[in-house]
């Protein structure tokens, strides 16, 4: 009962019923939304301004001389490691141009000291091979000498062997003796 006397109190009329279950169960509120009323624009305005210049203040007080700051301390770090590179990398073409120059000047050093010893090896062995050709010009002569000695006392004996071996021959085939004087007066007559 309590109940339906609370519904008889409220009741409103079936128009205005419906309008107000709607408004009720949606929780719509009267009027245009409230950014957009015109009689909010003023104050809207004054709070952007406001909030604007505020933010404005901080940017450019606070977090952009940060900014601009860090950005100057990058440039200044790129900048001098740039200059430093180029400094390292003129250091490393002169320092290869200084080790060419000195590879070249080795180079031609050592085919000196090859050049030398290669001209000193050949003086030494032209020597030995002029002392050895004279050492062996003195004993061909000797021996030659030795040998011509030689064949001329075989020649002589060459002879006195011919004549008893005639003489021998003479005597066997004949059986008579023959004068050996007789027989190298022959052997004499036939050489010459």
């Amino acid at each position: 009962m309590i109940i339906s006397s609370a519904f008889a109190q409220e009741a409103p009329q079936e128009g205005e019923a419906a309008t107000h279950a709607g408004t009720v169960e949606h929780g719509a509120h009267e009027g245009a939304f409230p950014p957009f009323e015109a009689s909010n624009f003023a104050p809207q305005l004054v709070w952007l301004a406001l909030i604007f210049g505020v933010l404005y203040i901080l940017m450019s007080t606070i977090a952009l001389p940060r900014v601009k700051k860090i950005l100057v301390n990058r440039r200044a770090t790129i900048d001098s490691d740039l200059e430093a590179s180029r400094e390292l990398q003129a250091k490393a073409q002169s320092a290869a141009q200084r080790n060419e120059a000195t590879l070249q000047a080795k180079k031609e050093e050592a085919q000196g000291i090859g050049r030398e010893a290669h001209e000193k090896i050949a003086a030494e062995v032209g020597a030995a091979r002029a002392s050895a050709e004279q050492k062996f010009a003195a004993a061909l002569a000797e021996a030659e000498a030795r040998i011509a000695g030689e064949k001329k006392q075989a020649l002589t004996h060459v002879e006195s062997i011919a004549t008893e071996a005639a003489a021998s021959i003479v005597e066997k085939l004949t059986g008579a003796g023959v004068d050996r004087a007789t027989v190298a007066s022959a052997y004499a007559n036939v050489t010459r």
